[in-house]
């Protein structure tokens, strides 16, 4: 299997400027400190020789006949930055989850280029791993998917210390896109949040069918994708009752630590239209 990336033409029905529930990530917000020739005034100060003659507001002069210049703030772009989940697990039933979260992912770099926004894209397992080249146009999307494509998964994500360290790159208010199955610890993945408090996250979990109802009956013999342990037991219906309440138990923690952050949470299915399961993950 590979990411085709004929689907991101499914997503030129959104209106891309849509607001999402994350209402406070507002262009206004991701204004810069620094002062410069933008588009929303600031303050005045008294002019010095060198200053632009361009930014003297005659008015002010008309009033005090002392030269006063205009200052602006640098509006910033909106920023949307995915991250996703590369561990081994990842790899269960041949790459899909990895390709169904990257989709969306991509979904939300897509929208955000389309509008004129920045994206950055990076893979996650024992620390970060960028793929975008910094340009932030649709069709600079291209090449981050055949890198998506090549990408190798493995190992276990060190979700707490590879969170936090990326927190550490992002220069202003963002939104932050977790696409993962989640088979963390819900603990290291809340404290993980934490370090992103500041901005707006979303934590998307992709959940291949096979894990909520394994295709197996009887003596089995369970293979750990991450680590070398195996498990033989006999799968009864009693075993796969206990199952899915194991199952349940654990995403209602990685829900609770992503709410507890004040993040939002939704769950897809690799098996539901690509279409469907981005609409929530975008709307909310």
């Amino acid at each position: 299997m590979a990411i085709d990336p004929d689907f991101l033409a499914t997503l030129d029905r959104f209106d891309a400027s849509i607001d999402r529930r994350s209402s406070a990530l507002q262009r206004g917000e991701q204004r810069s400190t620094e002062i410069g020739e933008g588009l929303v005034f600031s303050d005045h100060r008294q002019y010095v020789p060198g200053d632009d003659t361009r930014l003297i507001d005659w008015t002010v002069y008309a009033r005090s006949d002392e030269l006063y210049v205009r200052q602006f703030e640098t509006e910033r772009n909106l920023t949307v930055h995915v991250l996703l989940d590369r561990s081994e697990s990842m790899a269960f039933a041949d790459r899909s989850k990895f390709e169904f979260a990257a989709k969306i992912g991509l979904g939300y770099c897509y929208l955000f280029a389309a509008e004129h926004n920045d994206f950055r894209l990076s893979t996650l397992g024992a620390r970060h791993e960028r793929l975008d080249s910094g340009a932030s146009t649709t069709g600079a999307l291209l090449p981050v998917i055949d890198r998506l494509n090549e990408v190798a998964l493995r190992g276990q994500a060190d979700v707490e210390t590879a969170l936090s360290a990326y927190a550490e790159t992002i220069a202003s208010r963002s939104l932050v896109v977790i696409a993962s199955d989640c088979l963390l610890d819900p603990e290291a993945f809340e404290s993980g949040l934490a370090a992103l408090s500041e901005h707006d996250v979303v934590v998307v979990h992709a959940v291949a069918p096979e894990e909520l109802s394994p295709p197996v009956d009887g003596e089995t013999i369970f293979e750990g994708l991450e680590t070398e342990t195996s498990l033989r037991t006999y799968f009864s219906p009693r075993k796969q009752r206990q199952y899915r309440k194991r199952l349940s138990a654990h995403w209602d923690a990685i829900e609770s630590a992503a709410v507890a952050q004040g993040g939002e949470y939704v769950r897809a299915t690799t098996d539901e239209p690509f279409y469907e399961a981005f609409e929530r993950a975008w709307i909310g």
